[in-house]
């Protein structure tokens, strides 16, 4: 059974321990609302969908050119002039049977009449050239007809009471496109969960403002932005709050009851200027934990106001931020989505060069993937690895992640990464 996330006091915990314990803050996934499909890109599937219809519709032609009716001898057949029994072009339906030895002129797309189930290109057709509209075409070399070329079958692409898509897939074009396929002009998607998020410090300062001489520009806030986005949440931006212990109370008790999960990074340690903590402690619930890993460590958790909002307080270096975003809150916004709470999918490497770690902490290595010239897989690191080097995150398209019973891996090891630009 997952303990609480206030049972766990100030122990050290794995990354496991942490990811399983910051489910326990959500006590209910969000709801559901019906939205049109141009507007569903990105979001999660509340409902398993079943085909209404058969995709194709009908069975039809894959080549324009000509439906023919086999005789009853079928494939293998000798019949080079094929009486011409009329046409059938894309967007139109022929009940009519084709009378076998018969074919009927045919478009891509289009159905193919009764009576029919073969195709044969226009590219391998003769038609009389004296003819405005020929009775018959010629078909070079029958011998190599095969029953059934060149058809779309019914369902072929999915049938008729088949699963479509399930509950919790999360829609990309091709998902758009699928749906749009089986009719669907609307469909039933998790709300978006609204996510509070500031920095906090005198030292930081928005982009775009005179950088003091002891001040930093506000990375956070915008990465945070940026991989909200992307986990599709919808962003509630409060800017930057001065170390002050009301306005960050006020700015916390706002954001509290208009969002569904506060988030900050930085300023909840023990610091003489770190009023997040001060005040997170007088509004709500909080636990303070340290999480065995690098870069990231320290983190608070809690719960907010009478409403009981959500509260995760991520480390304040700009890697730190990021790596434990990925490991802690996007599985935290899966289960708001009514989704299982579950580590960031992985791959199997081969390191390129010697990996450093170190036992009992599981270590999150910026790095770079790529194929040798026989296909494998390899993975390298970006370099320095510091938790305030962004640039490593910019140069990185994926996380090694050496676990916390590995001291580091050796050149020809197998590692295992999480890549951070979609799947090979």
């Amino acid at each position: 059974m997952t303990l609480s996330c206030f049972d766990l006091g100030e122990q050290m915990l794995s990354v496991d321990e942490a990811r399983q314990a910051l489910a326990t803050l959500i006590e209910r996934p969000l709801g559901s609302e019906q939205i049109p499909l141009s507007q569903a890109h990105g979001r999660r599937l509340t409902t398993t969908v079943k085909a209404p219809i058969n995709v194709p519709q009908n069975t039809n032609a894959a080549m324009d050119g000509v439906a023919l009716a086999l005789p009853r001898e079928g494939v293998g057949t000798k019949q080079t002039l094929w009486p011409l029994a009329g046409e059938v072009l894309a967007g139109q339906y022929r009940s009519e049977l084709v009378p076998a030895g018969h074919c009927v002129r045919i478009t891509t797309g289009a159905p193919l009449p009764p009576g029919t189930d073969t195709v044969v290109m226009s590219e391998q057709l003769r038609e009389p050239i004296e003819d405005d509209k020929p009775a018959h075409v010629t078909i070079e070399s029958p011998e190599l007809l095969k029953h059934g070329q060149h058809v779309r079958q019914a369902g072929e692409d999915i049938a008729l009471g088949d699963t479509a898509l399930p509950a919790g897939a999360r829609l990309n074009a091709a998902s758009l496109g699928l749906l749009a396929s089986l009719g669907y002009a609307e469909i039933s998607v998790s709300q978006r969960p609204k996510v509070a998020i500031f920095s906090t410090g005198n030292e930081v300062t928005a982009p775009g403002e005179p950088l003091p001489q002891a001040g930093i520009y506000d990375a956070n806030r915008f990465t945070l932005m940026g991989l909200l986005a992307e986990h599709g949440a919808d962003v509630i931006d409060l800017g930057i709050l001065p170390d002050d212990l009301n306005a960050i109370k006020t700015a916390l008790e706002d954001a509290a009851e208009q969002s569904d999960l506060v988030i900050t990074s930085g300023g909840v340690s023990v610091g003489q200027a770190d009023f997040t903590r001060e005040a997170l402690e007088q509004l709500g619930r909080l636990a303070f934990w340290r999480v065995a890993l690098r870069p990231g460590r320290p983190m608070a958790c809690g719960w907010l106001g009478p409403t009981r909002t959500p509260f995760v307080g991520l480390p304040g270096n700009p890697v730190a931020v990021m790596v434990t975003f990925l490991q802690f809150v996007s599985p935290l916004l899966n289960w708001l989505h009514g989704q299982p709470v579950s580590p960031p999918q992985r791959l199997n490497a081969i390191a390129d060069t010697a990996l450093k770690s170190r036992l009992k902490r599981t270590d999150f290595i910026r790095g770079v993937y790529h194929t040798d010239s026989e296909g494998r897989l390899l993975v390298r690191s970006t370099g320095a690895q510091g938790s305030g080097i962004l640039t490593s995150m910019v140069a990185a398209n994926c996380l090694i992640e050496l676990a916390d019973d590995q001291a580091g891996a050796q050149p020809g090891e197998v590692v295992s990464i999480q890549p951070l630009t979609g799947w090979l």
